[in-house]
C-alpha cells in the first residue's frame, strides 16, 4: 500500500523519459519512475533490438514491483536523408560558390557530394533550399538534370561524411516507413509496446500506412517534424491516436520564430480533436552536463503546461545525460508548480472543449462540470477502449480521473493521458457493480475519504466499447468498506 501510495501523481501532465546508456538499469529504470516518469521511450535509432528486449524487461519488472501501469513508446528511426562521403571526410563550403548533389557514388570533394536518394533530385525544382547538417549549411538548387541539382551555397560551413539533408519546401514520395521501421515495429509490437513513434509524418496516408500494419495492438503517435504536415495537421490528428511536437526537425526546417507558433497550433488542435499530444525536444537540454536547467528551459517546460499539453518529453537528458534522475525530477516540480496557480486553471476553463453532439461526449462534458460543482475528489470513467477517459481528459477537469478499465494494454495507454490514473479493474456488469468498484479503488489509492462523493461514468450496457452513456453521483459511506483483496 505504501508504494502505491507513493506514486499517486499529484500533477496531471505526464512525463515521458527516454531510456538509453545512462538509464538502463533496473535500479535506474525504477529510481526514473518513482521520481516521476509516467511513460519511458525507447529510441529505434540507437541499440538493437536485444537492448530494447532488456530495457522493457526491466520496465515490466518495476511495473510488477510498485503495481501501476506504466506505458512504453517505440520511437521508430523514418526515413534518414544523408548525402555521402568525402574524399578526405569532409569539405569547406563558402557562401556563394556552386556545388553540385549527384547520384555518382564516388566520395564527394569540395565541388560536388553524392545524394543517393534520387526521389529528392525528382521533386526539386529551381528555388528549393536544401539544408544540411541540422540545417547548419544551407544550398539553394538553381537547376537541375536528371541525376544531380546545381545548388548554389547560401549559408557555407563545414560539411562532413553522411550528414543529414532536410528539405523543407518539397513533399518527398517516400514512405514514412523504411524497410528497418517495418522490421523494427514488428518488434515492438512482438515485446509489447504501447505506442509506436512514427517519425517525418507529411500526409495523412503515411499514418494510415502504419494503422494497417499495427492493427490496433498499439497508438500511433505521429510525430509532427515536417512542414508538410502542418499543412494537413486535422487530417492527420484525426487519424492518430496521439501527436508529438517534435521540435528537433521541426525547427531545423521552420524559422525559429514559427516553431513556438506551430507548437500551440498543434496542442490547441490535438486538444479541441480529443487526441493527447506530447511536447519534446531540448525541453532540459542543459541538463544533459549540469544539474540544473536554464531559466529559459524551465519556462519552455512551464509554456507547455499552460497550453494545456498531456505530456512533456525528455529525450539525451534521460537517455545519455549526466543527470537523468535530477532531469525527471525538476521537470515534475515545475509541472506540479505551474499546476497550482490560479493562472493554469483559468487558462484550462477558457479553452476547454465545446461538447460534441453526441451523447458520450455530453456525458463526459457534464462530468466534469458536476465534478467541479459538487467538489468531487475525483471522476471515476470506466472505459473498455480509452475513449471514455480521453473524453474527460480533453475537459482538463479539476478533479483527477480513475481510468477504471479490465484491459491491461488500456491502462498502460492511459499512462500518457492528462490527469487520468489508470486502474486495472474487473469488469462491471451492472450500474451498481460500477459504482461499488469505483468507490473502492477510489478510497484505495488515496482520492476518496469517507462520506465523500465520487462521479462515476460508464457505458451500459456493459462491455460494449465506446457506448458512455450514464453518470451517476455516489458516495462512500462507512458501510463500503475495501475489500482486502481489492488492494491486490
Amino acid at each position: 500500500m505504501a508504494a502505491r501510495e507513493r506514486l499517486r501523481r499529484s500533477r496531471r501532465t505526464k512525463i515521458v523519459a527516454t531510456l538509453g546508456p545512462a538509464s538502463s538499469t533496473p535500479e535506474m529504470i525504477q529510481r526514473l519512475f518513482v521520481t516521476g516518469a509516467d511513460v519511458f521511450r525507447l529510441n529505434f535509432s540507437h541499440g538493437d533490438h536485444a537492448d530494447h528486449a532488456e530495457r522493457m524487461a526491466m520496465i515490466r519488472e518495476a511495473e510488477v514491483k510498485y503495481r501501476r501501469p506504466i506505458g512504453v513508446l517505440a520511437d521508430v528511426q523514418g526515413p534518414k536523408l544523408r548525402v555521402g562521403r568525402f574524399s578526405g571526410g569532409g569539405v569547406f563550403l563558402k557562401p556563394g560558390q556552386d556545388f553540385r548533389l549527384d547520384l555518382n557514388p564516388t566520395p564527394g570533394d569540395g565541388q560536388r557530394a553524392t545524394l543517393p536518394h534520387p526521389e529528392i533530385i525528382a521533386a526539386a525544382q529551381a528555388g528549393a533550399t536544401l539544408l544540411l547538417d541540422d540545417g547548419k549549411l544551407r544550398l539553394q538548387v538553381v537547376r537541375k538534370g536528371p541525376d544531380y541539382l546545381e545548388t548554389v551555397v547560401a549559408v557555407g560551413g563545414r560539411l562532413t561524411d553522411r550528414k543529414g539533408v532536410n528539405v523543407p519546401d518539397i513533399v518527398l514520395p517516400i514512405p514514412a516507413l523504411t524497410a528497418k521501421d517495418r522490421a523494427d515495429l514488428a518488434f515492438a509490437l512482438e515485446i509489447g509496446c504501447d505506442f509506436i513513434g512514427l517519425s517525418f509524418v507529411q500526409r495523412p496516408e503515411d499514418v494510415q500506412e502504419a494503422r494497417d500494419l499495427v492493427q490496433g495492438r498499439a497508438w500511433i503517435i505521429s510525430k509532427l517534424e515536417k512542414p508538410q504536415a502542418l499543412d494537413r495537421l486535422d487530417e492527420i490528428i484525426a487519424l492518430s491516436d496521439a501527436v508529438m511536437v517534435a521540435r528537433g526537425d521541426l525547427g531545423v526546417e521552420l524559422p525559429p520564430e514559427a516553431v513556438p507558433i506551430a507548437q500551440k497550433r498543434i496542442v490547441r488542435r490535438a486538444r479541441q480533436m480529443g487526441k493527447p499530444v506530447i511536447v519534446a525536444t531540448q525541453m532540459l537540454e542543459s541538463m544533459i552536463t549540469a544539474p540544473t536547467p536554464t531559466r529559459a528551459e524551465a519556462s519552455d517546460v512551464a509554456t507547455a503546461v499552460y497550453d494545456g499539453a498531456d505530456a512533456v518529453m525528455l529525450s539525451a537528458e534521460t537517455a545519455a545525460g549526466q543527470y537523468p534522475l535530477e532531469a525527471v525530477a525538476i521537470m515534475d516540480r515545475i509541472i506540479d508548480r505551474v499546476e497550482q496557480d490560479g493562472g493554469w486553471r483559468e487558462n484550462m476553463d477558457r479553452t476547454r472543449p465545446e461538447a460534441e453532439h453526441a451523447t458520450s461526449d455530453a456525458i463526459c462534458h457534464a462530468a466534469a462540470e458536476v465534478a467541479q460543482t459538487i467538489e468531487a475528489p475525483a471522476i471515476a470513467a470506466l472505459t473498455q477502449s480509452a475513449r471514455t477517459a480521453l473524453r474527460i481528459s480533453r475537459q482538463r477537469p479539476v478533479a483527477p480521473i480513475l481510468g477504471l478499465t479490465p484491459s491491461e494494454e488500456v491502462a498502460r495507454r492511459l499512462a500518457l493521458a492528462w490527469g487520468v490514473h489508470a486502474v486495472v479493474s474487473p469488469p462491471a456488469h451492472s450500474m451498481t457493480e460500477a459504482v461499488g468498484q469505483a468507490l473502492l479503488l477510489a478510497r484505495r489509492d488515496g482520492f476518496l475519504e469517507f462520506d465523500q462523493s465520487v462521479v462515476v461514468v460508464a457505458g451500459v450496457p456493459f462491455g460494449q466499447a465506446g457506448a458512455t452513456n450514464a453518470l451517476r453521483v455516489a458516495t462512500l459511506t462507512r458501510e463500503r468498506r475495501p475489500d482486502p483483496e481489492d488492494a491486490g
